[in-house]
């Protein structure tokens, strides 16, 4: 099969079209023909050589989320048969033309949903899900704050914040996207380039902060936070290294804390999974909830799509397409 390889760690021109074999699924997997595969950021950093594949993955395909259609299940499948459409979730491999995938964490994929918007899904959607909802703890009603709004992980969270009834805040890095966050039902974005986002924002209390930046935004989150507040890291891009004033974590009764999700165990992913088919799939399945798109292209050119996304020159979710 081909795949888009990391050949060496460093920039995008590390990542090549190859040859690689096909996989062949365990007793619990599925092999999924890969018509489409996000690109996320963790990709990126797996390239550079600074989030290697876990243990038993291969190691120099990267891609954690595909769209396509069951090739063969593994002995112990009861879920899936040859021929179903299917999303998932995936530890590494899926920019390539097939990925064996833990049957756990394959969702369907609506008719009226293209491979090209289901490949945008799975990891997005299962890291909104765990973090703002069940580690965040959102309510209706509730404000939430979004940074890097404009983003694959900050357009979903956006929607799903607005759909589960929460007033939504966000960042993003230019007025344009600024407008097209508010367009998703954000009540003020603020362009961080231009304006303090905590001084714009000082009067409003926010109970939920999904945020991946990190240290130089900690006591800005610190001083928005409403009391019972909850601050939650899914990643720390600039950062990673922050003071707290104990005292005021105590006095408004804050809550800090964060996830990463590759490493999680298949038991985790699978019990997040079936929450998200429970609560948030139906949305999927009227079109209410879609993937924002802004560019797709052929697995041959995965080292443009990481250019473009390092350049942070768009908005929503980029895409490879593997076949029609």
């Amino acid at each position: 099969m081909n795949a888009a390889v990391i050949t060496t760690h460093g920039g995008p021109e590390g990542l090549v079209l190859a040859k690689r074999p096909v996989p062949v699924p365990l007793h619990n997997e599925v092999l999924i023909r890969v018509h489409a595969a996000g690109v996320n950021r963790p990709d990126i950093f797996q390239r550079k050589g600074h989030y290697p594949a876990p243990a038993g993955v291969v190691p120099d395909i990267p891609g954690l989320e595909v769209a396509g259609v069951v090739e063969a299940c593994g002995k112990d499948v009861t879920r899936w048969i040859p021929g179903d459409r299917v999303c998932a979730l995936t530890v590494g491999g899926g920019y390539a033309e097939y990925v064996a995938v833990n049957a756990a964490h394959c969702l369907p994929v609506p008719d009226n949903l293209s491979f090209t918007e289901a490949a945008c899904l799975p990891e997005t959607v299962f890291t909104v899900w765990h973090n703002v909802f069940q580690r965040g703890r959102l309510e209706v009603g509730e404000a939430l704050l979004v940074h890097g709004g404009s983003g694959g992980i900050g357009t979903m969270a956006i929607q799903l914040g607005v759909q589960f009834g929460a007033t939504v805040y966000a960042t993003a890095g230019s007025d344009e996207k600024c407008r097209f966050c508010e367009q998703l039902g954000v009540v003020r974005c603020v362009n961080y380039r231009e304006m303090d986002f905590a001084n714009v924002l000082s009067e409003i209390r926010i109970d939920v902060i999904l945020d991946s930046i990190g240290a130089p935004y900690f006591e800005r989150h610190v001083s928005l936070l409403a009391e019972e507040g909850r601050l939650v890291f899914i990643n720390a891009m600039e950062g990673r290294y922050a003071q707290l004033d104990v005292m005021k974590l105590m006095q408004r009764r804050l809550t800090l804390t964060g996830s990463t999700l590759r490493a999680r165990d298949a038991g985790f992913k699978s019990n997040l999974r079936e929450s998200i088919e429970r609560q948030v799939w139906p949305l999927v399945e009227t079109g209410t909830l879609r993937p924002v798109i802004y560019q797709a292209f052929p697995l041959a050119q995965a080292s443009e799509a990481h250019r473009l996304m390092e350049s942070g020159d768009f908005i929503g979710k980029l895409v490879l397409f593997v076949t029609s």
